[in-house]
């Protein structure tokens, strides 16, 4: 059993690799690990490539409290991950495409007035 319960989770502004870690009774390494080869889907391990230094890479973790206590609970599949994933994908492209409209008719608009 873990060390922190399901409601102490969900009221982290933060969950660190060390409270995912005490929560799911594994090492901070193995959390880490398991995130950046996308074999733990409890959120998102971010590669910073311009921070990294000679002798060790740079990394970012954002851990969802929903997905870590559903996963501590066998209740999400990777499966489940990878359609939630690819929605998420989907409305990014969408709004991408809107921003690139949007500065179209911005800057059709700064030329008009100028």
């Amino acid at each position: 059993m873990g060390k922190y319960t399901d409601d102490e989770v969900r009221n982290f502004k933060k969950i660190t690799l060390k409270i995912a870690a005490d929560y799911l009774g594994i090492s901070q390494n193995a959390v880490g690990i398991g995130m950046r080869n996308n074999l733990l889907p409890i959120g998102l391990a971010i590669h910073n490539e311009e921070k990294d230094r000679i002798f060790s890479e740079s990394w970012s973790y954002h851990i969802i409290a929903e997905r870590l206590i559903a996963y501590n609970h066998g209740n999400i599949s990777e499966v489940h991950v990878q359609n939630i994933e690819k929605g998420l994908d989907k409305i990014v492209e969408e709004f991408s495409s809107l921003k690139q409209e949007l500065l179209f008719i911005l800057s059709e608009n700064e030329e008009v007035e100028n």
